[in-house]
C-alpha cells in the first residue's frame, strides 16, 4: 500500500496500518460515533441473498434496489480502488421523548419513527464521515475515498456487520449488545488496505419477538422482510395508494414504524442520543394528528424544514394522517378534520379521506 505524502509516494507497512486503523477509531469516537469498524468488500453470501430477495419481488415499487446490478454487492465496482470500508455507528434515540408504546396505545396521537424525530441523519452522518476521511487524509497524505449515508448501492447492514459492529438481527436491522438497533450506519469506501475487524457472532438465539409483533407480519421468515408489506416501506417509500387490506394494521403511525425495536430485547441497552441534531423538534414525540393534518403545505415545509419527513411531500402526509384518523375512534373533531380535505387537488389524499370518513361513520 503506498500513499501521497507532500508530492511523495510513501509505503505504508502492516504496522503502520494497523497504527492508522486504531487511530481512526479514535477520532471517529471524538466526533460522536458510538463505534467504528472496518471491513473488507467481499460480499458473495450477501449478494446471493440480496439477488434472491430481488427474485421474489419483495423490494416493491424501490426500483433503485435493482437498478444497480451487483454494485450494491460488490464495493469496488461502484468505487473502483476499494479495498476497505469503514463503518460507523451513531446512536439517534431521542432523549427527554414520550415513551413509544404511550403513543402508539394513543389512538389520537401520531407516531412517528424515532429517528425522524429531529434533524435530517443524512447530513448529520455525512458530514462526520467526511470530517473523518478527511482527518485520515491530513494524517497521511491523499487517499482515494468516498462516503455514504443511507445514499448510494450500499450494503450497510452486511457491511456492518463484516466490521464487527454487530449482527444481522432477525428483523434485518444491524443489533449491538451494548447499544440494540437505535443508530445509524454510515460508511467511507477507502483504497487503504487496513486490517479489517473480526464479525460479530449472532445472539438473537431462539427468540421470535420482532416477527410476532410485526402489526403487518412484514418479517415473513427470520432475517427477511418483505417490505410491500412494511409500514416503513407503506408510509414513506410507496408513493401510490395503500393496500386497502393493510390499512386498519397500520394504527396511528404514520412515519415509520419502530414495533419490531421496540420489541426486541437487547434494546434494553440502547442508548440516547448524544448529539443534539436529534432531539425532538415540533413536538412530533406526541403530536395529535388532527393538529398535523390541518398543517398547510406551507406549515409542513417550513416546519420540517431540515427533517427526514419532508423528503415525502405534503400529499403523502396527508395520505398517511388521513388512515391514522380513520383508524382513530370515532370522533366529531376527527370527521370534521376529514371533511375539510374531501375536496383536496390530490385524487391519492381525496380517496384515502372519504376511507378514513367512511370509517369514523361506521356503526
Amino acid at each position: 500500500m503506498a500513499v501521497t505524502v507532500h508530492g511523495m509516494i510513501v509505503a505504508m507497512h502492516e504496522t503502520d496500518l494497523a497504527r492508522l486503523a486504531q487511530q481512526i477509531k479514535q477520532w471517529g469516537r471524538e466526533l460522536g460515533f458510538a463505534a467504528v469498524g472496518i471491513a473488507d468488500g467481499e460480499l458473495g453470501a450477501a449478494e446471493a441473498g440480496l439477488l434472491a430477495w430481488l427474485d421474489q419481488g419483495f423490494h416493491g415499487e424501490m426500483d433503485y434496489m435493482a437498478a444497480h446490478g451487483v454494485k450494491r454487492s460488490r464495493p469496488a465496482e461502484l468505487v473502483p480502488g476499494t479495498v476497505r470500508i469503514i463503518s460507523a455507528r451513531l446512536d439517534y434515540f431521542p432523549p427527554a421523548s414520550a415513551e413509544p408504546q404511550a403513543v402508539l396505545a394513543d389512538a389520537d396521537a401520531a407516531y412517528v419513527s424515532r429517528y425522524a424525530l429531529g434533524r435530517d441523519y443524512h447530513k448529520v452522518l455525512r458530514n462526520r464521515l467526511q470530517s473523518l476521511a478527511e482527518r485520515i487524509s491530513a494524517e497521511i497524505g491523499d487517499h482515494r475515498f468516498r462516503v455514504f449515508t443511507d445514499s448510494a448501492p450500499v450494503l450497510e447492514v452486511e457491511l456492518a456487520a463484516k466490521s464487527g459492529l454487530g449482527w444481522r438481527g432477525k428483523h434485518t436491522l444491524l443489533l449491538n449488545r451494548q447499544h440494540g438497533s437505535w443508530f445509524f450506519l454510515g460508511e467511507i469506501y477507502t483504497d487503504l488496505a487496513l486490517p479489517v475487524d473480526v464479525r460479530e457472532t449472532d445472539h438473537c438465539g431462539t427468540c421470535q419477538a420482532c416477527l410476532e409483533v410485526c402489526p403487518t407480519q412484514a418479517i415473513v421468515a427470520p432475517y427477511t422482510l418483505d417490505a410491500r408489506r412494511c409500514i416503513s416501506y407503506l408510509t414513506i417509500e410507496l408513493k401510490g395508494s395503500i393496500p386497502l387490506e393493510l390499512r386498519p394494521l397500520l394504527g396511528n403511525r404514520i412515519y415509520g414504524c419502530d414495533d419490531c425495536q421496540l420489541a426486541c430485547p437487547w434494546n434494553r441497552f440502547a442508548q440516547a442520543a448524544a448529539l443534539p441534531d436529534f432531539a425532538v423538534r415540533n413536538g412530533l414525540d406526541s403530536a395529535r394528528l388532527v393538529d398535523l393534518f390541518g398543517w398547510r403545505e406551507a406549515d409542513f415545509n417550513e416546519r420540517l424544514a431540515g427533517s427526514p419527513i419532508r423528503r415525502i411531500g405534503h400529499e403523502r402526509w396527508l395520505r398517511n394522517i388521513a388512515v391514522a384518523l380513520g383508524n382513530a375512534p370515532p370522533s366529531p373533531a376527527i370527521q370534521t378534520a376529514l371533511g375539510t380535505r374531501l375536496d383536496h387537488p390530490s385524487d391519492l389524499v381525496r380517496e384515502h379521506v372519504a376511507w378514513a370518513l367512511a370509517r369514523q361513520q361506521e356503526t
